[in-house]
């Protein structure tokens, strides 16, 4: 049974580095440990870009010289030794992994023609099969299937197994055409279009190729991808006619006009935002220029180069931008690319990979996105102005998993996300103090409070507080979720959903739960954020609560209610507090599995269960804890998630009538997009619930 993949070409720049990120993605979303080894490489010197883009993947634990075995150089002085070399350093990653990807050489080693060959007398003998990646740019679909014919062949001449054939870069008016080609052929086959932008160069790369320097400008935006080249050596009216977004501008160094005409372009929102600007000739503008242009108060790179026009015109042009300086948008869009076209099914039936039944923080993210994708919400995000959240926002939109409004000046949002080299065209933005929105909302929030004295007046300042805005389209239909908190306190997040929102009617307390990923499963912490000093008919409803959000998300419900004493062993204050909580429980569910009091060993541990409650169907194999105070709860989440190297996601809010969800202030990229997707699950659930209840 094969339990490696071998990515290989025929030739370069198929694109198979963003191939190989997506078999890693796939794979560390399914099985427990994904590896990733690289036979051949460039050289010792010279890192091995592909690797390092592999290594920085969340499921990939393998060291970067462990991923490495030889270098060209190895292969031409000695083919037969650095063949054992390769099987021998192979052996300890395929091992310890259930999968693993092995990513062929790239073709930089002009004197090896049969290279190709060689990766595939590499496959056969680490008994791999053969995913081959054919670039289908500028080629027929007949042209790429003569193509991949040919390579089959090879491959097979060198007793290598092919297990798929995939053309990267096709016409993407004819991806149908070209899988039907190669599906002729009887064999798995997938196509995926051109996208230019992972394969253009990012400003940086392009400065280092210009041996130019940073002369005004963020050195963080050099690292946003040059999509267009336009050379301005025309007059003012004819360089705004061409100007497009992502555009690297070439300009003469003594012709100030043309750098202020372009700077000027990047700060109006009537034009498209540029990747930098190059200033050549080895002129400098002079200081009163080059306070003009930083008065503007742009972050626009712009760089000086001593090459003349056609030279730096040549040397951006001919430098082609790897996708292994992926920046986060190019990642984003393989992954989408890869998840859209590529049959993972099949791939995954084409490997034997049995399925498993542990769950690992990759797996839960990874059902997570893909049930908020199967049923689009449109999710609010109050904090548009935060870096992260632009981040996020550009992940979830590139990989179709939310529909997302967010709030602040549109201008600002989209020159910003611009300037990272983020796509938000998918995504609304609504300033709350000029919407549409503002005297709806105004009226609606005033009679909400009227028993509180809110005028009218008075409720057009307060909802154009973001927090409020956002809590007010969310209840409204505006939005069907709301996730904020990044920038600011929890109180300031869900005060509004109190006030707007409210809580269900089956419950009495608004309270929340971590979802603890643990290396091989997924436990509910709750609440370990929200209550402070719960009573026992609270902690009564942050059981049920818990429990249900647990069961909403797939994680069996077997609730345990957490004290320092287990049974009837102990007495007090607090340990009574939770015998009543569990007796409410069972009166209210009876459905539902509980067991309390009991201590956190003998919950998770079935040996201490024994001893201690033995005969429970809880004791040992619990999967949501409910912690007696929030003092316990935040402590002992924290805790796990340090010492255990658990992932928590979350605060998840329950109780409310919609979703609303806080953030940490310190939450990551990754963090917001898995709150989303969370928050987009319980909208789905939240409109199931309410057609039933029509229904009824």
């Amino acid at each position: 049974m094969a339990r490696s993949i071998y990515v290989a070409s025929a030739e370069g720049h198929t694109g198979k580095s963003a191939i190989a990120l997506g078999l890693v993605d796939l794979f560390a979303r399914r099985v427990e440990s994904v590896g990733i080894f690289r036979p051949v490489t460039r050289s010792q010197d010279e890192r091995d870009g592909v690797v390092d883009l592999l290594r920085a993947h969340p499921g990939v634990d393998v060291s970067y010289d462990d991923a490495l075995a030889v270098t060209y150089d190895d292969v031409h002085d000695d083919g037969e030794q650095a063949l054992s070399r390769i099987i021998e350093a192979y052996q300890p990653i395929g091992r310890e992994h259930e999968v693993t990807i092995v990513v062929g050489s790239d073709y930089t080693d002009v004197a090896s023609p049969a290279e190709l060959a060689f990766n595939a007398r590499v496959a056969a003998n680490l008994g791999a099969p053969v995913l081959l990646v054919v670039s289908g740019l500028d080629r027929t679909p007949d042209e790429i299937a003569r193509l991949a014919e040919a390579a089959v062949a090879e491959i097979a001449h060198e007793h290598a197994a092919t297990v798929g054939v995939l053309a990267n870069r096709c016409d993407p008016d004819q991806l149908d055409a070209v899988r039907e080609r190669l599906d002729a052929d009887g064999r798995a086959a997938w196509a995926l279009p051109e996208v230019p932008l992972l394969s253009a160069p990012v400003v940086r790369d392009l400065m280092a190729a210009l041996d130019g320097e940073l002369l005004l400008g963020d050195e963080a935006l050099l690292d946003r991808e040059a999509e267009h080249l336009l050379v301005a050596g025309m007059n003012t009216e004819h360089i705004l006619e061409r100007l497009r977004e992502g555009q690297l501008c070439i300009a003469a160094a003594d012709r100030p006009e043309v750098l202020v005409t372009l700077v000027a372009a990047h700060a109006s929102d009537q034009f498209p935002t540029l990747a930098g600007i190059v200033l050549n000739g080895a002129f400098q503008p002079s200081e009163q220029v080059l306070r003009m242009v930083d008065g503007l108060g742009q972050r626009l790179p712009i760089i000086s180069t001593s090459h003349d026009t056609y030279p730096s015109a040549s040397l951006v042009a001919g430098s082609r931008g790897r996708f292994s300086r992926g920046t986060q948008r190019k990642r984003d869009i393989a992954l989408s690319l890869f998840e859209e076209h590529m049959d993972a099914a099949q791939l995954l039936a084409a490997l034997d990979v049995p399925a498993t039944e542990v769950m690992t923080p990759l797996m839960f993210e990874s059902r997570l996105l893909e049930r908020a994708r199967s049923d689009r919400r449109r999710i609010v995000l109050p904090e548009g102005e935060d870096d992260r959240i632009l981040r996020a926002a550009s992940t979830l939109l590139s990989r179709h998993v939310a529909d997302l409004t967010l709030l602040g000046s549109p201008t600002q949002l989209r020159t910003r996300a611009a300037e990272l080299g983020l796509d938000l065209d998918g995504a609304d933005v609504v300033d709350p103090a000029s919407s549409d929105l503002l005297e709806p909302f105004a009226q609606e929030y005033a009679q909400l409070r009227a028993h509180r004295g809110m005028t009218v007046e008075r409720a057009r300042e307060v909802v154009q507080d973001v927090s409020y805005f956002g809590t007010m389209m969310v209840h409204t239909g505006a939005a069907d979720g709301m996730v904020s908190g990044a920038a600011h306190t929890t109180a300031h997040t869900i005060r509004p959903s109190f006030e707007i929102i409210k809580t269900r009617p089956e419950t009495s307390i608004v309270s929340s739960v971590f979802f603890m990923c643990l290396a091989d499963r997924v436990l509910v912490y709750g609440d370990c954020a929200v209550v402070p000093d719960p009573t026992a008919e609270e902690l009564a409803d942050i059981a049920i609560s818990s429990a249900g959000t647990s069961a909403q998300f797939e994680v069996e419900p077997r609730v345990a209610m957490l004290s320092y004493s287990t049974g009837e062993s102990g007495t007090g204050a607090e340990v009574d507090k939770v015998r009543t909580a569990t007796e409410l429980v069972r009166e209210r569910r009876p459905d539902l599995v509980v067991e309390g009091p009991i201590q956190y060993d003998a919950a998770v541990d079935a040996s201490v269960a024994a001893a201690k409650l033995p005969g429970s169907d809880v004791a040992g194999r619990a999967t949501v804890f409910v912690f007696p105070d929030l003092n316990t709860g935040n402590n002992t989440y924290k805790a796990v998630q340090r010492t255990a190297g658990a992932v928590a996601v979350g605060p998840v809010l329950q109780g409310l009538n919609k979703p609303v969800n806080d953030l940490s202030r310190g939450a990551l990229v990754q963090d917001i997009v898995n709150t989303v997707a969370i928050t987009a699950v319980q909208a789905q659930q939240g409109a199931v619930q309410a057609r039933e209840g029509a229904g009824a």
